[in-house]
């Protein structure tokens, strides 16, 4: 009997912090989602762009705990 999409969840959410980021990316790839090269042009350069400001400093990140329990306290 296959595995339940919790199981899965709660199995991965299991694993370090690495092999989850890991397993999301593979994830992610395999919905393959058409993108045109322009799309996907301004995407990487977004995404570059975003990098940048949190290396330099000029963001700061939130850690994603901290943002989830402020989003629980808006809805209640």
């Amino acid at each position: 009997m296959p595995l339940t999409i919790e199981q899965i969840t709660s199995e991965a959410m299991q694993l370090p912090v690495s092999s989850r980021a890991e397993l999301a990316e593979k994830l992610v790839e395999s919905l393959d989602f058409p993108v045109d090269d322009e799309t996907g042009r301004a995407w990487t350069a977004e995404a570059l762009r975003r990098r940048d400001e949190v290396r330099s400093g000029r963001v700061q990140t939130i850690p994603g705990e901290q943002v989830l329990a402020e989003i629980r306290q808006m809805v209640g």
